[in-house]
């Protein structure tokens, strides 16, 4: 079971364990917004709700110059898991600028792309394709792309999570 916690301003800061949660709750530096009552805790002397969202007390700064890491798993995240050509599910990620051309492995230069796609498309451009794409690919920005565990958001998180989705 997984915990949202946001930090003193409501925004979501990171995914933790209950029990890391519970430990916050319980030494007073959080307090609990959302319960999952169908799983309490229980203990020798006493039972706890398990927490599902909770809001530290004290504010905590956050470095504004942390970059999302690029991952494969955040380009298809990025690009909702469709090819960036074709539209189809994808897969696999395709340089647009292949790499035997110099190509960068950056959030500029990866794309999402299905396995057709990504096996004619080979070591060539998509303008000698003849190919557009549907988007342009860019880093990510914004808190949800820095917390992780947030790609899977439990129903609890819904309103928590709503002002930063995109």
């Amino acid at each position: 079971m997984r915990t949202l916690v946001l930090n003193a301003g409501y925004e979501p800061l990171a995914v933790v364990s209950f029990r890391r949660a519970l430990v916050l709750v319980m030494n007073g530096k959080a307090v609990v917004l959302a319960r999952d009552d169908a799983h309490p805790v229980i203990g020798i002397h006493d039972a706890f709700e398990r927490p599902s969202v909770i809001v530290l007390r004290r504010y905590v700064r956050i470095p504004h110059s942390r970059q999302v890491p690029l991952t494969r798993r955040g380009v298809l995240r990025r690009d909702g898991n469709r090819c960036a050509y074709c539209g189809s599910t994808a897969t696999t990620i395709d340089h647009v600028m292949p790499r035997s051309r110099g190509g960068a492995d950056s959030w500029d230069n990866l794309v999402a792309c299905c396995l057709k796609c990504n096996n004619i498309k080979s070591d060539r451009t998509p303008a000698e394709m003849g190919w557009r794409l549907r988007v342009q690919p860019k880093a990510p920005h914004g808190t949800a792309w820095l917390v992780r565990g947030i790609e899977r958001p439990q129903p609890a998180w819904d309103e928590y999570l709503a002002p930063i989705a995109a």
